[in-house]
């Protein structure tokens, strides 16, 4: 692609970086950028890096947050007793608008892959065992895409957190295998939640 200026050339180089984002995609954001007033566009990049910048992760579920404690976890009307474990912050935001849930969370921050050099240390997973001893949580739930690697990743939470009085159970399948949660509608999502088994149920015998 040829560019009539550098300073356009750059700004579209960054903008392709971004997940599934081309060149000829990334070129009409900046174009539609160009168009707007200056202002605007102070506005836009400032907000982009207070986000960067400011940006915290709860740290008792790893959720993104304005503060070192997100929302959910000091809510006084969640259930803490029931702990949902997902792979991303969009996962939260895909199972709270079913409005099916009303426990905490435990984001993973990924799964395990080992194509990718993704191993259970990489993960907050040592965090989520650390949580079933010390706080009263009577039940987990594996709230996990149903892939390769979703499978993967709950078969070792499993293996990890069977030695304690604990209920480990996961979202009915519902969801085609390969399906990713943030894809899903949410009546279907919702459903799942509600009708999740004992995740040994799921067991092959």
């Amino acid at each position: 692609m040829n560019f009539s200026s550098r300073l356009l050339e750059n700004a579209v180089n960054e903008f392709s970086k971004l997940p599934g984002i081309g060149q000829k995609t990334a070129l009409r954001l900046v174009l539609h950028l160009l168009n707007q007033p200056v202002a605007d566009v102070d506005q836009f990049s400032n907000t982009i890096a207070d986000l960067r910048r400011e940006i915290k992760f709860c740290t008792e579920c790893f959720n993104i947050s304005d503060q070192d404690i997100c929302a959910i976890c000091t809510s006084v009307k969640r259930d803490r007793t029931a702990v949902c474990v997902v792979e991303d912050t969009q996962d939260v935001m895909a199972i709270e608008n079913t409005s099916q849930f009303n426990g905490v969370y435990h984001v993973l921050n990924g799964l395990i892959s080992p194509m990718d050099g993704i191993g259970p240390s990489d993960l907050n997973i040592d965090a989520l065992v650390e949580r079933i001893k010390k706080d009263e949580i009577t039940e987990v739930i594996l709230a996990v895409s149903a892939t390769m690697e979703g499978d993967t990743t709950i078969f070792y939470i499993y293996k990890k957190l069977r030695q304690y009085p604990v209920k480990i159970t996961t979202i009915a399948r519902g969801i085609a295998f390969g399906g990713e949660l943030e894809y899903v509608d949410e009546i279907t999502l919702g459903r799942s939640i509600v009708t999740r088994i004992p995740y040994e149920n799921s067991l092959i015998k």
